[in-house]
């Protein structure tokens, strides 16, 4: 029988997991934190990452738990429409799924081949020619056919394999908040909720997870919130946090206000946005009968301008998967390289130039950007879009 080790218990590692163990593969999953739990947010899925979870056998449930995004369009803080809202083809409509829900699909696609154990830092990783690969935490090494890094931006895999890729800022902070539905405003019909408003440096998104009253009064549907701001992540308590937000977005077009008045400070959830600069030199690496792959956040962290952190990482798995039953280890490793790192530039560099358009400060750059919004804004998100819809899993 076949074997692996998968270092986090994160969306990516949790999907290749279940995956290999459907496959026949005993599988151990490493945890570094005490407990697996996901945050009390949401994610996005485009069509890529919906596919790729359908590939991996876990498409079944999505549609319990997901909600469709339309497109809400692109306003000024003044209300002023910068892209005014489209229709979306079917196939190319994203889905908004909560973390929580998406977390227990992930968990009950496990089975009993997957050996999950928490509290562990890896802390070196074995890539010695002629041998097994394989891992260990200073105390115990574990030895296995096939090494899945999938712990995250700060992978320690990643910096002793491809010491050349660095973690940097990527120059702003974002705050996420679910307001559960009996706790959430009740807005007007015609006033917009997807959709997002756009300033000097800072963004604010939001989105419907479920009917209001579909939950049953669970806190898993409400209303999903994401504000980004140029700077470093504040150091104060979130009630402080909360109410820096309600300043920087006052007079800014409702909801916005309305939605950060209902949020609690409990709610809040920051984060730095953080990247990989320049991306590893590669993401596959043979190592005797066997061999390491970098997956998700280790190969490609992002900012989440684009919505396609989850997508690529659920994309890497159904990838390796795939490979796996159809080739050798060793060649599985060298194809799933030559196959993700492409794929994963094509990504990156979307986001960054999206990136570049959300930051950009100053008056007179801002009229710039505002006046040519439309055109840019719509030819980035159609080229994304384009990329989303199309991927497919190997054969």
């Amino acid at each position: 029988m076949r074997s692996a080790v998968v270092v986090g218990a994160g969306v990516g590692g949790l999907a290749v997991s279940g995956a290999l163990a459907r496959s026949g593969w005993q599988v151990t999953l490493l945890e570094r934190a005490e407990r697996v739990r996901p945050e009390p947010t949401a994610v996005v899925l485009w069509p890529n990452g919906v596919r790729a979870l359908q590939a991996l056998g876990l498409g079944a449930g999505l549609a319990a738990i997901a909600t469709p995004l339309p497109d809400g369009g692109v306003r000024r803080p003044d209300g002023h429409w910068l892209v005014q809202p489209r229709p979306i083809p079917a196939d190319r409509m994203p889905v908004v799924v909560h973390r929580e829900d998406l977390h227990d699909a992930l968990i009950a696609g496990l089975g009993d081949r997957v050996e999950l154990r928490t509290g562990v830092t890896v802390r070196h990783v074995r890539v010695e020619p002629g041998e097994r690969p394989a891992v260990g935490d200073g105390r115990h090494t574990i030895e296995a056919d096939l090494v899945i890094a999938a712990d995250g931006t700060d992978s320690g895999i990643r910096r002793q394999l491809a010491p050349e890729s660095g973690v940097v800022s990527s120059g702003c902070a974002t705050w996420r908040a679910v307001i559960p539905w009996y706790r959430a405003p009740r807005l007007p019909a015609d006033q917009p909720l997807a959709g997002e408003v756009l300033g000097a440096g800072y963004r604010f998104v939001a989105a419907s997870l479920g009917e209001r009253g579909s939950s049953g009064g669970s806190t898993r549907g409400g209303i999903y919130w994401v504000a980004t701001a140029a700077g470093a992540p504040r150091p104060e308590p979130p009630e402080t946090q909360l109410a820096l937000l309600r300043r920087w977005y006052a007079g800014w077009p409702e909801p916005i206000g309305a939605l950060l008045d209902a949020t609690d400070p409990a709610d809040l959830v920051q984060q730095e946005v953080r990247e990989l600069r320049p991306l590893p030199r590669a993401y596959g690496f043979p190592v005797g009968p066997g061999g390491v792959v970098l997956l998700g956040d280790a190969a490609h962290a992002m900012p989440p301008h684009l919505g396609q952190g989850a997508c690529l990482a659920f994309e890497d798995a159904a990838t390796l998967a795939s490979l796996l039953r159809e080739a050798r280890l060793p060649d599985a490793v060298q194809s799933y390289d030559r196959v993700r790192r492409p794929r994963a530039a094509t990504v990156v560099r979307q986001t960054r130039r999206m990136s570049a358009v959300l930051q950009t400060r100053g008056r007179l750059a801002l009229r710039a950007r505002d006046a040519a919004l439309g055109t840019i804004n719509s030819r980035l998100l159609s080229s994304a879009a384009a990329s989303a819809a199309q991927w497919r899993p190997p054969a």
